[in-house]
């Protein structure tokens, strides 16, 4: 699915070396999986997480036409953090669960009412957590002009996406991986 006509095939190789594991796994939907892609292997590693912050950059858009970067917590903030000095637009992270302290439930990080965002996911399976993430900025008055995943697992992600109305893009896909 990268939009990119080459993807830095170093990247490539080195998140399928790093994450990209084999055997018997079950998803967090409960689906039974052959493959299981360890995000925080590749998102704590220095150099990869670098080449990967370069790639996405190229896939944000035009930085005059969105205000923040949102990341769910917790798989996306590593990039996200890297992403937003790269692009000098600050981010956000979007809580899983309601905090019971401070202003906001559901965000750290400052926002105001009207920003536009482009949500920042890691792994897209079926979208679950970034379509929640998506609906809780809406409720605060915040557009998400886009969804970028680093990984689509082709597993019904970008329908549900389009169902929700969600532009959405991803860096590279199972596919990419496995060809590799």
């Amino acid at each position: 699915m990268n939009t990119q006509k080459t993807l830095n095939k170093t990247l490539l190789k080195k998140i399928k070396d790093l994450a990209y594991l084999k055997g018997d796994f079950t998803t967090r939907a409960g689906k039974k999986t052959s493959y299981y892609i360890d995000k925080y292997l590749f998102e704590t590693d220095p150099f990869t997480l670098n080449l990967l912050a370069d790639e996405l950059v190229q896939l944000f858009p035009d930085p005059s036409t969105y205000d923040r970067i949102a990341a769910p917590e917790l798989g996306a903030v590593a990039i996200a953090a890297v992403v937003s000095i790269k692009l000098n637009k600050p981010f956000i992270i979007v809580k899983k669960q309601q905090k019971d302290y401070g202003t906001q439930k559901f965000i750290e990080g400052a926002y105001k009412k009207g920003d536009k965002m482009v949500l920042l996911e890691d792994i897209l399976t079926t979208g679950g957590t970034a379509i929640k993430s998506a609906k809780i900025l809406n409720d605060l008055g915040i557009t998400v002009t886009e969804v970028i995943g680093v990984i689509d697992r082709e597993e019904g992600a970008l329908a549900n996406f389009k169902k929700e109305n969600l532009p959405v893009k991803a860096l590279l896909t199972k596919t990419d991986l496995e060809s590799t």
